[in-house]
């Protein structure tokens, strides 16, 4: 499964990015070159996450998180999680992202 060019939108100079059924090594990379690219060219003022779709992730997808929090944060932006499920929540309340993403929905 490839990440693809119309997985990311600007809404209301928000990026919504919607998330692969897998979260791992193999679309960290991707997915981090297209949304920085988005929030530095686009000047978009939130990144919102969205987890509908995805069945797995794994610490590579805390990573994402973290640096597009580091980026955003940087122009007083912030990041949301929406419709993680039960094992994601989990995930992102253990490894204490709440702290730094809003999860929603």
């Amino acid at each position: 499964m490839k990440v693809l060019q119309e997985d990311f939108r600007v809404i209301d100079n928000c990026l919504c990015i919607r998330m692969p059924e897998e979260v791992d090594h193999h679309h960290a990379e991707e997915l981090c070159r297209i949304a920085d690219h988005y929030i530095l060219e686009e000047q978009v003022e939130n990144v919102l996450f969205d987890f509908e779709d995805t069945r797995f992730m794994d610490s590579s997808g805390i990573g994402i998180l973290i640096g597009r929090y580091r980026l955003i944060s940087c122009f007083g932006g912030k990041v949301y999680a929406s419709h993680p499920d039960k094992q994601i929540r989990r995930m992102l309340e253990m490894s204490g992202m709440k702290k730094i993403v809003e999860i929603i929905g």
